[in-house]
């Protein structure tokens, strides 16, 4: 589960990151609303926590925006004890529920759960394109609904192109998202090939032989075959 905490107080942030990994979540940390809005531009969440009063661009103006581009992804404002209207005007530009600072992480973390349980949020707990879904909670891939074992990172990659199933996905994507770096050596683009390699195998034992397809100069796209 992908959480990106947008938060601009460096304590605040970091410490919702670090307990959100500790449970589990895989937690990334904007300070600014204009990094918000490229990250939500650049990548996809399961869920989002996001402060109004930010740096750069105001917390509603990137509520705003990503809602207005179709993403239905859950979104948790974080507000001042009295700013009521910042509330209202939060949940209108369509947050899905809201948390009055100063919170306690248990509280937030109960909130979360209950939208990812919830109709929107529990859409996000399984990747599917046509014949091949994967599980997000139990981790678990199956095609045709036959099981098809894979390992970690191969499951990421798979994720990955799940998400973006039907378009693109560079190698500096996979890097970024995958290997969480921005270098671009041989070591890395060679470690992608490797598991690409083996995600193609699998899929194709499994009956999804050409499911994923090389780009050159692109990169990967998955795309179901008739």
């Amino acid at each position: 589960m992908r959480v990106l905490v947008v938060e601009d107080d460096p304590k605040v942030a970091r410490s919702l990151e670090r307990g959100l990994r500790e449970e589990g979540y895989e937690a990334q940390v904007a300070e600014r609303g204009d990094d918000a809005s490229h990250a939500l531009a650049q990548s996809v969440y399961d869920f989002v926590v996001l402060d109004l009063n930010l740096p750069g661009k105001d917390g509603l103006d990137v509520l705003r925006e990503l809602r207005a581009r179709g993403v239905a992804t859950p979104v948790l404002v974080l507000t001042a004890r009295d700013a009521v209207e910042q509330r209202v005007a939060g949940l209108e530009a369509g947050a899905d529920d809201y948390l009055v600072k100063p919170f306690a992480f248990a509280e937030l973390l109960a909130r979360l759960r209950a939208q990812l349980r919830r109709g929107r949020g529990g859409e996000a707990l399984k990747l599917r394109c046509a014949q091949l879904e994967m599980d997000l909670v139990t981790r678990t891939v199956h095609f045709a609904g036959r099981a098809v074992e894979m390992t970690q990172r191969e499951q990421d990659v798979l994720e990955l192109l799940l998400r973006h199933a039907g378009k693109p996905v560079s190698r500096e994507i996979l890097a970024r998202e995958v290997w969480k770096t921005e270098e671009r050596d041989s070591a890395i683009e060679n470690l992608i090939e490797v598991v690409l390699a083996r995600v193609r195998k699998k899929l194709t034992q499994a009956g999804g032989e050409g499911w994923i397809t090389t780009l050159r100069g692109v990169g990967y796209q998955l795309a179901a075959k008739a």
